[in-house]
């Protein structure tokens, strides 16, 4: 795995033989916490739009970008719980957080919610696709996409192009696809991406993952010399409720396990945020473009989710499956 490398196993070692397994337990679960982001960047003035952050990472990531002076707009499919955390936010940090409703696996919705934005929202900085669904039972959109696939990718794909205007508009400005080290165990199924002959939950949300990171590679092409910069990451293996439809699609022995070593194990919603705030606000950075982060540094992904063929195809074929084929960026 890329977080195990021989430095690592050596100071693993090297304390659980000082301090024995107690320790050796409390130094891992603090290790696997990963870095926090060190950039002390300012967004005065600045609009960040976030998907799907009304919890999670997703809320931290818009608490930290919202105290650092950020116009924060929620996109969120409980609109109700989307109101409750922006209040929270505001209170504690006493900026304006903007809430508009948005349900991915409804092409309808994002169009709709896109529209109101246009109206709005004149300027975007920063759009963070952070919304997602793991490892469901085989359910589909209002448009009849495989739910994960549906919503982890290709909502937010017409979603971004549909913003483009305020995000060019507001250059240097920056996209973020919120991926997974999944993307590894993932691949495109392309006779049958919405895999309606052999689904497997694990297999839908890997393939899902990947195509967020394939966009981003193609999307940074296609932005060539807009001033956008496009980035996806793996946020670490988070306690979140990402994994609520685990009991539904594995078991509930799997389910149980994976919250319960999660409490001990896994990230913190905290810690979790850290990648997305790094890839939204650092200085070293800002000029990258079409790259994969982990850990609020720049990682290699597998290579299959760099292949330029890859990408390509999957944005045509995304391109006619939302209905854009008579969009130009």
């Amino acid at each position: 795995m890329e977080w195990l490398d021989n430095n690592k196993v050596v100071l693993i070692a090297v304390t659980c033989s000082v301090v024995g397994a107690g320790g050796c337990l409390a130094a891992l679960r603090a290790w696997l916490q990963g870095p926090t982001c060190r950039s002390k960047a300012r967004l005065d003035g600045r609009t960040v739009v976030i998907t799907g952050c009304n919890t999670g990472i997703g809320k931290e990531t818009a608490r930290d970008l919202s105290r650092r002076g950020a116009r924060v707009v929620m996109l969120c499919r409980d609109l109700q719980k989307a109101k409750v955390a922006a209040e929270e936010i505001n209170k504690e940090t006493g900026n304006t957080v903007g809430v508009y409703h948005l349900d991915l696996a409804s092409l309808e919705s994002v169009r709709n919610t896109a529209a109101i934005l246009s109206q709005t929202e004149p300027h975007i900085h920063a759009l963070i696709n952070n919304a997602g669904v793991m490892m469901c039972p085989r359910w589909e959109t209002k448009d009849g996409f495989e739910m994960q696939l549906g919503t982890n990718h290709l909502g937010h794909f017409l979603l971004t192009l549909l913003l483009l205007r305020q995000l060019k508009a507001s250059a240097p400005s920056r996209i973020i696809n919120v991926s997974s080290i999944a993307h590894t165990q993932g691949r495109m199924y392309w006779e049958d991406l919405q895999l309606k002959k052999n689904y497997d939950a694990k297999k839908a949300y890997c393939q899902s993952k990947l195509a967020n990171i394939l966009f981003t590679h193609e999307l940074a092409k296609q932005l060539h010399g807009t001033g956008v910069t496009t980035y996806s990451l793996h946020p670490g293996v988070v306690q979140t409720e990402l994994g609520r439809y685990i009991n539904q699609s594995v078991n509930g022995f799997i389910h149980w396990a994976f919250h319960f070593f999660g409490k001990f194990f896994f990230k913190t919603v905290e810690r979790g945020a850290q990648t997305t705030i790094y890839c939204t606000v650092s200085e070293d950075i800002a000029t990258h473009t079409g790259k994969y982060y982990s850990d609020c540094s720049e990682k290699q992904p597998y290579p299959h989710a760099v292949s330029d063929a890859d990408a390509k195809r999957l944005w045509d074929t995304s391109i006619q499956l939302v209905g854009l084929e008579e969009y130009s960026v």
